[in-house]
């Protein structure tokens, strides 16, 4: 008699038994552990950990910077830098700006009145006392625009006179539509102090109010942004004396002196500021020397890391004049060596670039009428209006009217 393997048929107690033949309780599939579903999301989970940890911390620090900008910042410090490049290369190539296109009908219309150019100096009675104003940008179109390259007063008047001009024009006959925004500063009326943020620079030696102090805005009338942060070119700074970063000769550095006058110019010093200087700041080299675009200049990151490796992007320079006046400039899509041109073609001897890309450029003028008003001129969505007025992560520039005495960074 066959048997029931011989059969065919599965012992019911055997594994090769079908599952409707088995009998009792269903057998077990071992440990939890042994299951590699498990693995994945733990193995994910220990080596994200601290990335996750660092990420949480650092958010909840204390910073004048969207939640937006802070974490990108923080995913380019963290390994992820390839990451920010290919998402902003391909926004930044499908968003850069083309040749030609439509003509602007009008430019912004900054400041006040618009104010005479080139009048004397001394020929005014009283208290008030007259001083030469900068003459109007050339244009660079055939037709310009009205008012274009025209200075405008903004802000109070100091001593009668105007403690700071601004103007706009177009850069470049082949992007119409591009307009820089370009601020003149009176040394003989203005002084300008130089603020440590919250986090740049990293060693400050007083790291103070990280914003323009409630002492001094009675008398504030302008701000902008700084340089290049200390890890993008070793640029080193000083307050009062004191050193935060080493200055590193060959560097371009503004100069704000204890007399009042303030200077552009290449350090050749050693690594601290001297006893007569109120602060000093660097920022790459010089891209503008005696009068002359440097030769150096090229379309590389030597003159900036940019959103996306993109060529063009917001950037900002600071110049001085052959009178010894600042100029502070800001323009959309520029390379260095346009940037450059801008500051020359407005007067600027010696100019370095300050900070670049979208998220940064800020210039901001104050009246007072009633209380302290801030308004923009450089028209940067990513910065409130209110920026300097509290605390913010990066260094800045204040610009004060002229108080007699020699000239300190007021902290208090």
């Amino acid at each position: 008699m066959a048997t029931d393997l011989e059969k065919g048929e599965a012992n019911p107690g055997s594994d090769d038994a079908p599952s409707e033949q088995r009998t009792g309780p269903p057998r077990p599939r071992g440990p939890w552990y042994r299951n590699k579903r498990w693995l994945i999301p733990i193995v994910l989970l220990v080596l994200l950990s601290p990335d996750i940890y660092s990420y949480t911390t650092t958010m909840m620090k204390p910073s004048s910077l969207p939640l937006t900008v802070r974490s990108v910042e923080w995913l380019r410090q963290h390994h992820g830098n390839w990451i920010v490049d290919t998402v902003e290369h391909f926004w930044y190539s499908w968003h850069a700006p083309k040749p030609g296109g439509p003509q602007l009908k009008s430019l912004p219309r900054l400041g006040s009145s618009p104010v005479a150019t080139n009048r004397p100096s001394g020929g005014h009675s009283g208290k008030a006392r007259d001083t030469e104003l900068p003459p109007p940008i050339a244009p660079v179109f055939a037709n310009p625009l009205p008012g274009e390259g025209q200075w405008h007063q903004t802000g109070p008047p100091v001593d009668g006179g105007a403690p700071m001009l601004v103007t706009t024009f177009r850069t470049e006959r082949d992007y119409p539509q591009i307009v820089a925004y370009v601020v003149s500063l009176d040394h003989t009326r203005t002084v300008s102090a130089y603020y440590p943020g919250r986090y740049e620079p990293p060693s400050a030696a007083a790291r103070g109010p990280m914003m323009v102090p409630y002492s001094q805005r009675s008398r504030l009338l302008a701000t902008f942004n700084s340089g290049f942060i200390y890890t993008d070119g070793q640029n080193g700074s000083s307050v009062n004396g004191q050193t935060n970063e080493p200055l590193k000769a060959g560097l371009g550095t503004l100069i704000a002196y204890r007399d009042g006058n303030v200077d552009i110019k290449t350090w050749t010093g050693g690594p601290d500021a001297g006893p007569g200087m109120a602060y000093a700041r660097q920022s790459l080299p010089l891209i503008v020397d005696n009068g002359r675009l440097n030769p150096a200049l090229n379309t590389s990151n030597e003159w900036g890391f940019t959103l996306g490796n993109a060529v063009r992007v917001w950037r900002t320079g600071v110049g001085i004049d052959r009178k010894g006046n600042l100029i502070f400039a800001a323009a959309d899509y520029q390379t260095v060596i346009t940037l450059a041109q801008i500051l020359k073609r407005a007067g600027a001897v010696r100019a370095i670039q300050l900070d670049i890309n979208p998220e940064w450029p800020t210039l901001i003028s104050y009246t007072h009428k009633g209380g302290l008003h801030p308004n923009k001129i450089v028209p940067n969505y990513q910065q409130p209006v209110t920026r300097y007025l509290v605390p913010d992560d990066r260094d800045f520039f204040a610009v004060y009217t002229k108080e007699p005495g020699p000239v300190t960074v007021p902290f208090g």
